[in-house]
């Protein structure tokens, strides 16, 4: 399966999980009328996608405005205002005993 479609899923479930279940159910009852020439059950099920499709696209609408990006608080400068330390030497004698 392709990798991609997954992941699609995953991220449209969690973003938006009242409206994905409904679709889904929908969908699957639309399927299962138009096999089984259930019309009644057909009808619901493209009625509750649509409704659904309609919830989705209204609640994008509202959504639209984006709030402008946070501006970025550094705690710390960028450079120090001290002097670096002075590198340090491995010693060449033994410390005593």
């Amino acid at each position: 399966m392709n990798a991609v479609l997954p992941r699609f899923l995953k991220s449209t479930y969690r973003k938006e999980p009242l409206i994905t279940v409904l679709m889904t159910m929908g969908v699957m009852d639309a399927l299962i009328g138009g096999f089984n020439d259930s019309w009644s059950l057909l009808a619901f099920g493209l009625g509750t996608t649509g409704i659904a499709l309609a919830f989705k696209l209204w609640r994008f609408q509202q959504r639209r405005p984006v709030p402008e990006e946070p501006v970025v608080q550094y705690y710390l400068p960028s450079r120090s205002s001290s002097p670096p330390l002075p590198m340090l030497s491995v010693s060449k004698k033994k410390p005593p005993l």
